[in-house]
């Protein structure tokens, strides 16, 4: 029988001593954490959830590790976030971006940057199938969202203090980069996930009252859970329930097979 390991974050805000002041208070990211360890629960994974200023660095590479050790071929990782994205320049050389950008999770203590989440999937055996499910955005400029959610608080880092970081840390990132690009695969690969972001990269995700407008069209969907389908289609019905201003992005990567993509989500 396949074993099912969730990881959950959820952040309202952020430590503003490691942020130049910067709270970034939002309102439904732990609510949206707590339903998707619910839905998950129900599925018969082992969850972990992380609450704002549990939601560290060092807190979530641990937990993705310790799951990295635990999930062998067959079994299923599922990882949700929920909270600002962000966007840093990427001056190293190193990577290949075509924004040349990259892409983060603003965690509590730091931004956590996408070859980062990479390099913590690819510690997983061959065959895990790998979910993840991000309910943040990588832009600047805020949007409305039909259905309660309020278009003034956007889940993005915005550009002053995506600056005044980046000036602050350049240092540390072109370091940290050059680290993942000593630890990557010499041929490129990647590991076989599954991503479904909340917007495109230019777009904006909308923070609502109880949740935010993706995980609140995810669980529309999901109906507890009625739904009959594969992700494909999970995605899109979660595409149509928001506007044109705020498309999530299907994204797969490696080479995951027909059989995992059009299981119905969360099977364990």
């Amino acid at each position: 029988m396949a074993t099912g390991l969730s990881l959950h974050v959820g952040l309202n805000e952020v430590d503003p001593a490691r942020y130049e002041g910067w709270a970034g208070t939002l309102v439904a990211c732990e609510n949206d954490a707590h339903d998707m360890a619910r839905i998950a629960r129900t599925a018969g994974f082992e969850t972990t959830v992380l609450l704002t200023p549990d939601g560290t660095v060092a807190n979530v590479t641990s937990v993705l590790g310790e799951a990295a050790s635990r999930l062998g071929p067959g079994d299923i990782l599922l990882f949700t976030y929920s909270g600002h994205g962000g966007q840093v320049p990427d001056e190293s050389g190193t990577d290949d971006e075509p924004d040349a950008l990259d892409e983060t999770l603003v965690l509590y203590d730091r931004q956590f940057l996408d070859d980062e989440v990479q390099r913590a999937f690819r510690a997983f055996a061959d065959d895990v199938r790998i979910v993840a499910l991000f309910d943040c955005c990588h832009s600047g400029s805020s949007i409305e969202v039909p259905g309660g959610a309020d278009g003034d608080r956007g889940r993005y880092l915005p550009e002053p203090q995506q600056r005044q970081l980046y000036d602050r840390d350049r240092d540390f990132l072109d370091e940290l980069r050059r680290s993942l690009a000593e630890d990557a695969p010499e041929n490129g690969a990647e590991p076989d996930a599954l991503l479904v972001g909340a917007c495109q990269d230019n777009q904006t995700a909308s923070d609502g009252d109880v949740n935010g407008a993706f995980t609140a069209a995810l669980l529309e969907v999901w109906d507890g859970g009625a739904f009959q389908g594969g992700y494909r289609e999970f995605h899109r019905a979660i595409q149509r329930r928001l506007p044109p201003t705020q498309s999530p992005n299907l994204h797969l990567t490696g080479s995951p097979g027909p059989d995992f993509v059009n299981q119905r989500p969360f099977t364990v």
